[in-house]
């Protein structure tokens, strides 16, 4: 099935009170011969984009650990070629803004080493009976600002609107449970290097694989995170959750102090509250977005072939040092993969009468699992002031994708940070899937500091 942007602009302009559910007749097709549980179209293109087959779910040929890291199937391809700031203008309707600005500001720094197109890990078949119960029973409520369905997979496998389009950004497929000592490299114009390291845990309870939650269920994720470094913010700790409904609650946080000995609630964390330790990112900037929709109108744009990161085994691999990955101006292009896919495009505007430091956000989310590989955000002049971009593995753990090696430029500051890396980790290395209980990421255990 073919989704056009002709067809799909009748779709975009759809008021919410128009959003619907589908009929079991449209659920059936999914997972049919056109298209997949998710909604995706299985076949490929003339361009590029391979055809679905989603033949490997948990381990592929060639799987020698039940955790940690693999090299991935596809480790012997060489690029098929690579784009730079002198070729660009060839592929330029298949780069995203932000590639084309980095392109431009970094010529001899940033290029893209474009590989072989593979849609062959596919999904297990409690996620794909959840999306085709969604796609019938889903609904968005309470003014954008919650939704209803099963949780563990997206609720919107035929989005109508922008407001579906996000909450499918917010909440795909993913792990259970994440556990690691992280490194964040800090890179600034000047070459020099900030470090940070952080052990950071999350428990999402609606993608538990033994049993079913709803979208109405107060929690969508715990997270903690308890800083090593730098040494200003040594033993500092937060928990906290996000909820399932911005309407009546918000993301809340406690946050252990080692000067003050003692646990205090935060105030607000939501949106562009600045990340520790340099603020070259806000809390909405993970996973490239994630948390409250609340503060933009969504517009649905398009469907389209585009150059994304994909595969990246090879960035997370312990062999690789830091020394050799954390380059000035970007991360060394060398060990990012990138790929043909088609993503669905979805944007955010700020609404009149509401803060936020971007004005415009562009997401781009892959048609298969609708996660969001890559973000164009833009300043109060509505000029593009950052990217940023994810480097997403499969997980034999956790038998889904999973976030690796996250990257956010400033294009005005002409800095970036690379967050989530766990290369020289050793047994830190992430941990997926693994028994983790609401009490560690309770108050009570953030007073216990870092253990």
């Amino acid at each position: 099935m073919k989704l056009e942007s002709v067809a799909l602009a009748c779709l975009l302009v759809l008021p919410l009170s128009l959003a619907a559910k589908v009929s079991p007749e449209k659920a059936a097709e999914l997972d049919g011969p056109e298209l997949t549980c998710m909604g995706a179209e299985r076949a490929g293109s003339a361009s590029g984009v391979a055809e679905y087959t989603g033949k490997w779910v948990g381990k592929w040929p060639g799987v020698t650990k039940d955790y940690g890291y693999e090299p991935g199937p596809y480790a012997d391809e060489k690029p098929l070629f690579t784009i730079t700031a002198q070729n660009m203008a060839q592929y330029e309707d298949k780069l995203t803004e932000g590639q084309k600005a980095l392109l431009k500001l970094y010529p001899d720094s940033y290029r893209m080493n474009v590989y072989p197109s593979h849609r062959d890990f596919g999904f297990q078949d409690w996620v794909c009976d959840t999306v085709k119960k969604n796609a019938v029973e889903a609904e968005v409520i309470d003014d954008g600002l919650g939704i209803t369905g099963t949780s563990g997979a997206i609720p919107f496998p035929f989005p109508q609107s922008g407001i579906e389009a996000v909450w499918n950004i917010i909440n795909p497929h993913r792990a259970w449970t994440e556990k690691a000592v992280c490194d964040i490299a800090d890179v600034y114009a000047n070459g020099s290097i900030a470090w940070g390291r952080n052990k950071f845990m999350t428990l999402n309870p609606g993608n538990d694989p033994k049993k079913r939650g709803s979208y109405t269920d107060k929690i969508n994720a715990y997270f903690y995170t308890g800083y090593l470094l730098p040494e200003r913010d040594k033993g500092f700790v937060a928990v906290g959750y996000q909820p399932n409904n911005f309407k009546n609650d918000a993301t809340q946080s406690w946050q252990y102090q080692p000067g003050l000995r003692r646990v205090r609630q935060a105030p607000e964390v939501c949106c562009d509250y600045p990340v520790p330790p340099a603020g070259l990112r806000t809390v909405d900037d993970d996973y490239v977005f994630n948390g409250s929709p609340e503060r933009y109108t969504w517009k649905l744009v398009v469907k389209k072939e585009m150059y994304v990161p994909y595969h990246n085994f090879k960035i997370n691999d312990p062999a690789l040092k830091y020394s050799e990955l954390i380059k000035p101006n970007t991360i060394n292009p060398d060990y990012v993969r990138y790929e043909l896919h088609r993503v669905w495009i979805v944007e955010g505007y700020l609404k009149d009468g509401m803060r936020h430091i971007y004005t415009k956000r562009r997401l781009y989310a892959d048609e298969d699992t609708w996660i969001a590989l890559w973000a164009d955000n833009y300043d109060a002049r509505g000029q593009l002031w950052r990217v940023a971009f994810a480097n997403y593995f499969y997980s034999q753990e956790s038998a889904t994708f999973h976030r690796g090696a996250s990257i956010y430029h400033d294009l005005t500051a002409k800095a970036y940070e690379a967050g989530y890396l766990v290369n020289e980790r050793g047994e830190d290395w992430w941990r997926i899937n693994i028994p983790l209980t609401p009490a560690d990421f309770s108050p009570q255990a953030a007073a216990r500091g870092l253990q």
